[in-house]
């Protein structure tokens, strides 16, 4: 029997704020490609189907027509509910749908109830572990103590291996948690895989789940983690068949293929997936990264920009997108910090313009993105106004006993219109 291990498509997720649906249909589409020539028997999705508990519709249709196509590929079709998703909603009509061999397992009680698929050798049972939420389903078992998620997997595992051991035959489980090999030689948890857009499911490293847990499967195929990683050889991660944060740029996309023959695991072979989008990080200065030839092979990429300027430059997102029109995200991290002269404000932005000071400002409080035409329209009205204010206002109108302040600077006379 050959499987094809995949994992967290979170359908729905946004990439800074632009969608990623188009992109994970053309990848759910070549996945499908790739189970009808690899003649794939069975695909198995180990949790975080959505992103959200709440999916919009049209995640609903992205998939529909990844499972539609997994079907008519040939391949029978395994998802579990991972963290992000909604058992309620993701399990909806569940029962019906596996009579058309696609297999949702979204109920807690449904873990050691496999679904069994038979092959030349005989049968192979799919034994899908929800995500489960201890405190979520201790209830249901009030003689057993189930804090953490090692308790609970370890207590739906025996379980697991306690069906097996009356069926007999292969076996494949689906996980969707943290899972560590901790049998590194200072005892701590092996480091892999994780970035920065996982939903964290542990409180101190307490819920982390060890490899021992997963003992007695042929194979385990696991999600949560978006990286591709093996603990073992029959216990892996696939990650996430798309890029979804800028620390995953370096991480392949693709799958685990699993062979199983007779006796059990036969082989695991990556199957590479098509990114879309590759993800790039530039560094250097603004002007260095405007006109370097280099990087003109990164122009239709995701990119995120860190700026080595010593002093931030003024406007660099809208110069950087210009070049690169799918630049999301910018960081100014100068290579040589200037050092701090203890001059007063006045004495910092002497001899720099009214618009150059509040261009600076808005820059840097806006993440490198400086003023908009239409802002800098406003603003030079308005600096307009106070000017004529300034200068128009009869000396006889103010109390000559107080200096002018801000406050009655800034505050229009009614003969002046700001036009904002």
């Amino acid at each position: 029997m050959r499987i094809l291990h995949t994992s967290d498509w979170h359908i729905g997720r946004t990439f800074h704020g632009h969608s990623t649906l188009v992109n994970l249909r053309s990848v759910l589409a070549a996945l499908a490609v790739e189970v009808r020539e690899r003649s794939v028997d069975v695909v198995v999705v180990a949790g975080d189907i959505f992103d959200s508990a709440t999916p919009a519709a049209e995640a609903y249709t992205v998939l529909e027509a990844a499972v539609v196509a997994l079907r008519e590929a040939g391949a029978s079709v395994v998802l579990t509910s991972g963290n992000h998703d909604s058992a309620t909603r993701l399990g909806f009509m569940s029962q019906f749908s596996g009579l058309a061999g696609v297999h949702v397992v979204t109920r807690q009680e449904q873990h050691d109830s496999p679904i069994t698929l038979p092959d030349e050798h005989g049968p192979v049972h799919f034994y899908g572990i929800p995500y489960l939420e201890p405190s979520l389903v201790r209830h249901a078992y009030p003689d057993v103590t189930l804090r953490t998620h090692e308790q609970v997997l370890a207590f739906v595992m025996d379980r697991i291996r306690s069906d097996l051991s009356e069926r007999g035959g292969r076996s494949v489980v689906l996980s969707h948690c943290f899972a560590v090999n901790v049998a590194a030689a200072d005892g701590a948890p092996e480091q892999f895989g994780a970035s920065d857009v996982e939903r964290d499911l542990t409180a101190g490293g307490i819920d982390y789940v060890p490899l021992s847990v997963f003992d007695g499967p042929d194979y385990v195929a696991l999600g949560h983690i978006h990286g591709r990683s093996a603990l073992s050889d029959r216990v892996r991660y696939s990650g996430a068949p798309l890029h979804y944060s800028f620390s995953e740029a370096a991480k392949p996309r693709g799958a685990w293929l699993v062979e199983l023959d007779a006796s059990g695991l036969r082989s695991v072979d990556w199957v590479s997936l098509p990114v879309p989008r590759p993800l790039r990080v530039v560094t250097g200065s603004l002007d260095d990264i405007l006109t370097d030839a280099s990087f003109a092979e990164f122009e239709s990429h995701w990119v995120s920009v860190v700026l080595t300027d010593t002093v931030r430059p003024l406007d660099a997102m809208r110069r950087l997108q210009a070049r690169f029109g799918h630049c999301v995200t910018l960081e100014h991290r100068p290579a040589v910090t200037a050092q701090a002269s203890g001059a007063s404000y006045a004495e910092r932005v002497k001899g720099h313009s009214d618009i150059d000071v509040v261009s600076g400002f808005l820059a840097h409080v806006r993440n490198g993105v400086g003023p908009t035409d239409a802002e800098k329209a406003i603003v030079a009205d308005v600096l307009a106004a106070v000017e004529r204010a300034e200068h128009d206002e009869p000396v006889a109108a103010r109390d000559a006993t107080k200096p002018a302040t801000a406050e009655s600077v800034l505050t229009p006379s009614p003969l002046i219109e700001v036009d904002a």
